[in-house]
C-alpha cells in the first residue's frame, strides 16, 4: 500500500510547507558525519594498533560498541522523531560526535577508547541515515522517494571524500591527530547545519495514514521475516564493506589504494541510488528486497573468487558499492512502501534495529573469523551465504500472503 495524501502542510509536498534549507543540510551533514565518524576508522585501523598495541580484534570490538549503542538508541530516538522532528535530536547529535572523535582521540588507555567509541554510537543513532530518513519522509511525503535519494547520494560520497582524505591526512599526522583534525571538521559542518537548517515546524502525520498504532504491524509475520531478512543482509553487507581494505591488503594492495577501492566504492552507491527510482517504478516491492538482496551476495561471491588483478578488484568494490547503494534506499522506502509514514519513526526504527545490532557485530565478527577460516575470502564466501538465506526469507515476507496487496514503489 502507499501513504495517502493529507495536505501540503502534512506531508510537505508545498513550497511554502517544505523547509527549503533542508535537503541541502542533510546532504552535507550525511556525507560528513558518515565519512567521519563511520569511514575514518578502518582507514586508521592499521595505524591505531600499530601505536597503541592493541589487538585488530580488540580495537574492532570497540567500533562494534558504537553500532550496537546506535541500535539500541534507535528505537526511543525514532519515537522522539515521530512527535518533535529532527532539530533538536540532530543538532545534540552532532555535539556528540565531536566530543566523541576527541575523547578516542586523546584514549590513554582501552576503557577509555571504549567510553569513547559508545559516546560516537549516542551521535551515530542521532546524526545517521535513520533521523534524516525521518525529516525527509515527513517534509515530503509522497514525493519521499526523489529526496530521500538526494540524501543518500550525497551521503554515498562519505566515504570517497574522507577515506582518501583521512589516508591523506595519516600520511603526515598521527592517527590521534587525524581524529581530531576530523572532529573540527565535524563540528564545522554538522553543528550549524543541523542547528539553523531543521528549525521549521515539525508537520504533523497524516490525519488519514492507514498506520497509526505501531505495535500490530511490529508484531505481523511480514514485519518480522522482513527484519530478518534485513538483518542477515546487512550483516553481510557491512561485514563486506568494513572487511574491504583487509581483503585488499591480504591480496597485495597496498594501504593506500585499498582506501581508494573504498572511495570509489562510494561513487559506487552514488551510481546505484541514481537507478534505484527506476527499479522502484518497475518492480513490486518484493521483487527488488529479494533482487537486490541477492545482487549483494553475489557482489561478496565475487569478491571471495578474484585474487586479481588489482583493477578487476576495485571493480568489484565499485559494483558492490552500487549494490550497497541501493538496499540503503531500500531499507528507508520499506516501512512507507508497506505501512505508510505515520508511524515511520518507530517502525523504521524496529526494522532497523536488528540490522544495526547485525552491523554492529560484522566488524568483529569479520575480523574474529578471519584467521580460523583461513582469510578473508573465505569470510566473504560465508557472507555470500547469509545474503542467499537472506534473499529466501524476504521472499517468505512478502505481505501479499497476509492478504494486503504489494505496492510498487
Amino acid at each position: 500500500m502507499t501513504d495517502l495524501h493529507s495536505g501540503a502542510a502534512a506531508t510537505g509536498t508545498g513550497d511554502r510547507s517544505r523547509p527549503r534549507g533542508v535537503l541541502p543540510a542533510l546532504c552535507a551533514t550525511q556525507i560528513t558525519s558518515w565519512g567521519i565518524v563511520y569511514y575514518a576508522f578502518p582507514v586508521l585501523l592499521n595505524r591505531l594498533t600499530a601505536d597503541t598495541g592493541w589487538s585488530t580484534n580488540t580495537a574492532t570490538a570497540a567500533f562494534s560498541v558504537a553500532l550496537l549503542v546506535s541500535a539500541v538508541l534507535g528505537i526511543p530516538v525514532g519515537r522522539v522523531l515521530d512527535h518533535r522532528g529532527p532539530h533538536a535530536v540532530m543538532t545534540v547529535g552532532s555535539v556528540t560526535g565531536v566530543l566523541a572523535l576527541l575523547l578516542i582521540a586523546a584514549s590513554p588507555n582501552l576503557p577509555v577508547f571504549f567510553l569513547g567509541w559508545m559516546l560516537a554510537g549516542v551521535a551515530m543513532a542521532a546524526t545517521f541515515y535513520p533521523p534524516a530518513f525521518a525529516a525527509v519522509t515527513r517534509w515530503w511525503g509522497p514525493e519521499r522517494v526523489r529526496a530521500l535519494t538526494i540524501v543518500t547520494l550525497a551521503g554515498g560520497l562519505a566515504s570517497t571524500v574522507f577515506a582518501p582524505l583521512t589516508a591523506a591526512l595519516a600520511e603526515h599526522l598521527t592517527w590521534r591527530q587525524t581524529y581530531a583534525v576530523l572532529a573540527l571538521v565535524l563540528a564545522a559542518i554538522t553543528i550549524p547545519a543541523h542547528a539553523l537548517a531543521l528549525r521549521a515546524p515539525w508537520p504533523p502525520a497524516p490525519a488519514h495514514a492507514p498506520t497509526d498504532d505501531a505495535t500490530p504491524v511490529a508484531r505481523s509475520r511480514p514485519f518480522l521475516l522482513l527484519a530478518t531478512a534485513f538483518t542477515l543482509s546487512g550483516f553481510s553487507v557491512y561485514a563486506v564493506l568494513v572487511g574491504l581494505i583487509p581483503l585488499l591488503t591480504e591480496r597485495g594492495v597496498d594501504a593506500t589504494t585499498a582506501a581508494w577501492a573504498l572511495g570509489l566504492g562510494g561513487v559506487g552507491q552514488t551510481l546505484g541510488r541514481t537507478l534505484y527510482g527506476l527499479l522502484a517504478a518497475r518492480t513490486s516491492v518484493t521483487t527488488r528486497t529479494v533482487t537486490l538482496i541477492a545482487l549483494g551476495g553475489a557482489t561478496a561471491a565475487a569478491l571471495a573468487l578474484v585474487s586479481g588483478p588489482i583493477p578487476l578488484l576495485v571493480a568489484l568494490a565499485v559494483l558492490a558499492g552500487v549494490v550497497r547503494g541501493n538496499l540503503t534506499l531500500l531499507q528507508a522506502t520499506a516501512v512507507t512502501d508497506r505501512w505508510g509514514t505515520a508511524a515511520y519513526g518507530r517502525l523504521s526504527a524496529l526494522l532497523g534495529a536488528p540490522v544495526h545490532l547485525a552491523a554492529a557485530l560484522a566488524p568483529w565478527a569479520g575480523a574474529a573469523l578471519a584467521d580460523p577460516l583461513g582469510g578473508y575470502g573465505r569470510v566473504f564466501a560465508l557472507l555470500a551465504f547469509l545474503s542467499a538465506v537472506a534473499g529466501c526469507v524476504a521472499l517468505a515476507a512478502d505481505i501479499r500472503r497476509d492478504g494486503v496487496d504489494d505496492a510498487k514503489g
